[in-house]
């Protein structure tokens, strides 16, 4: 198994896809602002679910730690983005519903890191 077959990194790759797909739905004044914050956040997290995945136990907390707040920054972000209107109520479940199970198995990986 590779870096790239990982549950989690699927579950991120996956949540990316679909943030991706509503982009042309959300108004123009906030694909440049809240829009391109979650987004970035989303490329930040792969990132270090795909860089934990290459280095070694040691090195591994410190970036599931800064990647576990990158999650939580994002979730508080999508869920701004639905009180604002940029999203409606669906399209906020869906997002939530992988960002929470992101979130278990990063915080699982954490666990077992620490373990």
């Amino acid at each position: 198994m590779n870096e790239f077959d990982t549950p989690i990194f699927i579950k991120s790759y996956d949540l990316y896809k679909l943030f991706y797909s509503f982009r042309t739905l959300v108004p123009k004044n906030d694909r440049y602002t809240i829009w391109q914050r979650c987004e970035n956040l989303m490329l930040d997290i792969i990132d270090g679910i795909l860089y934990a995945s290459q280095i070694s136990k040691i090195e591994k907390l410190p970036i599931l730690e800064k990647t576990s707040m990158k999650l939580s920054l994002l979730r508080v972000f999508v869920r701004l983005m639905k009180d604002t209107k940029a999203i409606d109520n669906k399209k906020y479940v869906s997002l939530e519903t992988i960002i929470d199970e992101i979130g278990r198995q990063l915080g699982g990986w954490i666990k077992s890191t620490k373990g």
